[in-house]
């Protein structure tokens, strides 16, 4: 079986309907693909649809996004959750609303510098989707101030810029509580991705442990191979799960589906521990 257990759909910050997603999984060759938009549940009832028609079958998910107290972003992957559980739903609700309003204001900063409008970020995004600083990439590309998304990301919109103001997110120990508490599976993703920006230390991992994370996302582009071996010690001494995915984005990235992928006994033990949802199968 060829398993990706990580794709972005416009529903958040990819390209792709969660239709299209699901097609691209099948042209990609994918037996399971994991639809994990950001703060977003919004594409899982459409991609759920698309499952039986593509003959791929669909992990329902979502990329929670957390904060340290020490400022460092994490990504939480959560699988088989239940998207209306109260607590995760109130607190990815406060995440989103404030992404919109952080969105907002570093605009009207950066059009003091750039030909960059509110009205030119909203024609980049999808009905229902959760805002974020891609759909501000694709409007800067749209305006030619960058070629691309990684352009943007690497100079504008870096978390190093003049430009960047950060937005409530949970702490990730609290996130991994509440995945659980909705029946959800709790898999940290790209835990060493350094290029990305600061990494997490030792207590962070406790914490999360402690508070029920399930997982590790190892095999990933952004994992450099020495914090992969780190990775694997740790899940091995901690009986954590291990996967691998591509972290899709349709064209908003260059990864591709089915570049990194989860192994079926790893996909069965999610769906032992998940009693939020079920994957979706065609």
């Amino acid at each position: 079986m060829r398993i990706d257990l990580h794709a972005h759909s416009n529903v958040s910050d990819g390209t792709e309907t969660p239709a299209d997603v699901m097609a691209s999984a099948a042209r990609a060759g994918l037996d399971v693909v994991a639809l994990t938009d950001h703060d977003s549940t919004a594409g899982w009832a459409e991609a759920a649809v698309a499952a039986a028609t593509c003959g791929v079958a669909l992990m329902p998910g979502m990329e929670v996004s957390c904060r340290t107290e020490e400022g460092i972003s994490v990504h939480l992957l959560s699988y088989l959750h239940d998207p209306n559980h109260p607590g995760l739903l109130e607190e990815i609700t406060k995440a989103k609303d404030s992404r919109l309003s952080r969105a907002e204001r570093m605009v009207t900063i950066l059009a003091e510098d750039y030909p960059l409008t509110w009205d030119d970020v909203i024609h980049h995004v999808a009905p229902g989707a959760t805002l974020g600083r891609p759909h501000i990439a694709d409007a800067l590309v749209a305006a030619g101030v960058v070629e691309d998304r990684s352009e943007a990301f690497a100079s504008i919109l870096t978390s190093r810029s003049r430009y960047f103001i950060p937005h409530y997110a949970p702490d990730p120990a609290t996130a991994v509580e509440l995945v659980r508490a909705a029946g959800g599976v709790p898999v940290f993703a790209h835990p060493v991705a350094s290029a990305r920006g600061r990494i997490v230390g030792e207590r962070t991992y406790r914490d999360m442990i402690d508070a029920g994370l399930a997982g590790l996302e190892i095999d990933h582009r952004d994992n450099p191979e020495e914090g992969r071996d780190f990775l694997r010690k740790l899940a091995a001494e901690h009986d954590l799960l291990i996967t691998g995915s591509s972290d899709y984005h349709g064209t908003g990235k260059p990864n591709l589906l089915g570049e990194n992928l989860t192994l079926p006994d790893m996909l069965a033990r999610i769906e032992a521990l998940g009693t939020g949802a079920a994957v979706v199968r065609p």
